[in-house]
């Protein structure tokens, strides 16, 4: 640590918090505390609690919580030494002197950084210069002006082997300088130092804080390869840990709630272009775990854009693996994949900015990318391949160092596989035949008229044919299913965030208990803290109280507690999730059923035979023991 925790002290006791949060959020006092609506989420009601005296910050209703050097990091995506920078300088605190071997690497940095700016300047007057004539043609065919090449100083490297050289050499910078900031080659046995770049259009790149470090290039040659190239690594720059337009984007990442990582340079231009400032990019390398902490600091769920062929998804399945050891709660990645043959450039200048926004707002999660990448065009025909699947998926959990989320990817995972393999099949349906040829097949069944076992309809009893068909309408255990489905809801309220996509997708037939249904996913999309009591207190004032009271006598907590408590591995031993999950299942499979029902019924009340009976008891799960 280059401060010591008495400077660090120090630096908070002169730093007025309630100033530094204020400028972003409207606090109010009561007593002796400001209160305000928390500025990491979304409320109505102020839960969010700043003190000057205990010079800390705290959300009631999402947790977040720190001190001053903590709001930087949050707000401003600023570095822990950048934001203790910032509050020294402001707060009058001099920070300590490096050493003469710091102090003098830092002065050969901010020599480098003017070398590098004196290069960009240099490029961009090459672009507008006679010279720069074939670097003006190619930004022109891709729909680039003068005014945006000057937004993102780009500039044209001229042909030849020392056109910079000589432009820095009068400017009194040394080769050897010029060799450190990477914009010029060593001499060799055959010749001398020479441009790094050459003949190409030039792309500045800078750190975290605005300044120049590096730049990329790309050649104008039609076979020139490689087509884009990047300063070698420097005591400046790491293409590893820097993103293309970092610094630009982060004021726009944090006013947005999220940040878009694109493949290039030229992607990122056409973003910004068209009004998604919070673009970035990586520097021709995949994404590294430098660049994704990057991106966390200005956003918990950064948008990755890649094309849509196989190296798009390839990068795509890459960056999810990548994810998976760092995952933490409220932070993951979501992926956009764009149509085959298309890139954010192509797609905007052909379809205009609302295309991609579309994309991005249905961007995958990262849970779906690796279903995708485990799934998709594989053959799972037999029981080795599905029990192959499940192992890696299984691997795919194990890499997450984060417990708790872990085991909600091992549910979801869990949960994909039986929608896939495990759930019953629907029994294919009986095909129609006229009853003089279905009688003659069920006589050589044993079950015709005159076989054995057959029931004449005229020998069914009006009680069991009414008993049977007052079952035919909605049934009662359905009903029951959906009580029971939305009383679990009430006892782990959480269940609705987690399983939202799974909730909204219930059709429950019960309008009370679907008004309940769109009240939680309600709640959940507003991101309001779903707690049992709260949500209770909540819905009585909705007018609901009645239908909670119900459904808390017939399906209450008591029974859920005592489930709970039964011998474990049996099914009434699961987890309340467990259980939900379960009896959504359940429901969803009568649900899907109700029409095999009733054609069950309408054939038992036409003819019935014993089979029509005993097809109608089994579909009304009515069927008694053998």
């Amino acid at each position: 640590m280059r401060y010591g925790q008495g400077l660090l002290e120090e630096v908070l006791r002169r730093t007025d918090l309630v100033q530094l949060v204020g400028r972003r959020v409207k606090l109010v006092r009561k007593g002796r505390v400001m209160w305000g609506c928390c500025p990491f989420h979304q409320e109505k009601s102020p839960s969010f609690k700043v003190e000057n005296e205990r010079r800390t910050y705290k959300c009631f209703g999402c947790g977040a919580g720190g001190d001053a050097f903590k709001w930087l990091m949050e707000t401003e995506g600023l570095s822990f030494p950048e934001a203790v920078e910032r509050l020294a300088g402001e707060a009058g605190v001099e920070l300590p002197k490096w050493s003469a071997e710091d102090e003098a690497r830092e002065q050969k940095k901010k020599s480098l950084y003017e070398v590098i700016e004196a290069a960009c300047e240099f490029f961009e007057a090459q672009l507008r210069a006679p010279g720069g004539k074939a670097g003006r043609d190619y930004l022109k065919s891709r729909g680039l002006d003068d005014a945006s090449a000057r937004q993102f100083r780009l500039g044209y490297a001229p042909g030849g082997n020392s056109a910079l050289i000589e432009h820095l050499k009068a400017r009194n910078v040394t080769v050897d300088d010029m060799i450190a900031a990477g914009l010029a080659r060593p001499a060799d046995e055959t010749r001398g130092a020479r441009d790094f770049f050459f003949n190409r259009i030039t792309f500045p790149i800078s750190d975290a804080r605005g300044r120049l470090i590096a730049f990329g290039a790309r050649a104008l040659e039609a076979d020139a390869k490689p087509k884009y190239i990047n300063t070698g690594e420097t005591g400046l720059f790491s293409k590893g840990h820097n993103l293309y337009n970092f610094a630009s984007a982060r004021p726009a990442a944090l006013k947005a709630g999220t940040i878009i990582l694109a493949e290039g340079y030229m992607d990122v231009i056409a973003l910004v272009r068209a009004g998604f400032a919070q673009a970035v990019a990586p520097l021709g390398t995949a994404l590294t775990e430098d660049q994704l902490g990057l991106l966390w600091r200005v956003a918990p769920e950064p948008i990755l854009a890649f094309d849509g062929d196989e190296a798009g998804l390839r990068a795509g399945t890459r960056a999810a693996h990548l994810a998976l050891p760092h995952l933490k709660p409220g932070h993951s990645l979501r992926f956009a994949f764009l149509p085959p043959g298309e890139d954010p450039d192509t797609l905007i200048r052909r379809e205009g900015a609302g295309a991609m926004q579309k994309l991005l707002d249905a961007a995958q999660p990262l849970a779906e990318v690796l279903w995708r990448s485990e799934t998709e065009g594989k053959d799972f025909s037999t029981p080795e391949r599905r029990a192959g699947l499940e192992r890696a998926l299984a691997d795919l959990v194990g890499r997450i160092a984060d417990t708790t989320i872990a085991d909600y990817y091992r549910r979801d995972f869990n949960e994909r596989v039986f929608e896939a393999f495990k759930r019953r099949q629907k029994r294919p349906e009986r095909p129609y035949e006229p009853r003089a040829v279905r009688g003659r097949s069920d006589a050589r069944r044993g079950t015709g008229r005159g076989g054995a076992g057959f029931t004449p309809q005229e020998n069914v009893s009006p009680a069991v044919k009414n008993s049977l068909l007052a079952r035919s309408g909605r049934s009662g255990a359905l009903k029951v299913k959906e009580e029971e489905v939305v009383a679990l809801l009430l006892e782990a309220p959480e269940l609705a965030a987690v399983h939202a996509e799974a909730l909204a997708a219930l059709a429950l037939a019960d309008p009370q208990l679907d008004r309940l249904r769109r009240e939680l996913l309600n709640l959940a999309a507003s991101g309001s803290r779903l707690e049992k009591q709260a949500l209770e207190t909540h819905l009585q004032r909705s007018g609901m109280a009645e239908l909670v009271r119900r459904l808390q006598a017939r399906h209450g907590s008591s029974q859920i507690a005592a489930a709970d408590r039964t011998q474990e591995g049996t099914a009434d031993g699961e987890d309340v999730e467990a259980r939900w999950l379960r009896a959504v299942a359940q429901l969803r499979e009568m649900a899907e059923l109700a029409p095999e029902r009733l054609r069950a019924v309408e054939r038992f009340k036409s003819e019935a035979t014993e089979e029509s009976w005993r097809d109608a008891h089994r579909l009304l799960g009515t069927l008694p023991n053998e």
